[in-house]
């Protein structure tokens, strides 16, 4: 991500400085094919602007609903606030799983899941505890 905003931003300030130049090479008149360029590169740079930030933002989102819209009963998922939890019920907007031993229940909307690991995740996996005594 840090390499797009670099990139991103590189072409801004060569765009800027070229279309500068190109302003100042008028020499106080109106040059039509320096005109011409920099609004040519004005609109190469709003295209990359857009292929490299946009696009990859769209993409992020659309596989983040696609996977809080796969959400079922029994998957094991993690809130955005940190919470692990099983779930029980699932709804339109909200869904409601439990957390540790106690089974305490708690309801939250959709969009607050960051990570769904499936069924497969569910198993009871083993405390380091009692791989040390082993």
């Amino acid at each position: 991500m840090k390499l797009r905003k670099a990139i991103a931003g590189a072409f801004v300030f060569f765009g800027a400085v070229i279309t500068m130049s190109g302003c100042a090479a008028a020499d106080g008149g109106v040059n039509s094919t320096s005109s011409m360029l920099s609004m040519l590169w004005i609109v190469v740079l709003l295209g990359v602007m857009y292929a490299v930030m946009i696009i990859p933002e769209n993409k992020r989102k659309k596989k983040a609903q696609q996977m809080r819209d796969s959400i079922e009963v029994g998957d094991k998922i993690t809130t955005i606030g940190g919470m692990i939890g099983k779930v029980v019920h699932v709804t339109e907007d909200t869904i409601t799983f439990e957390t540790g031993e106690d089974r305490v229940r708690i309801e939250t909307a959709k969009w607050a899941v960051s990570v769904n690991e499936g069924k497969g995740a569910n198993k009871e996996t083993v405390s380091s505890d009692e791989t040390l005594s082993n």
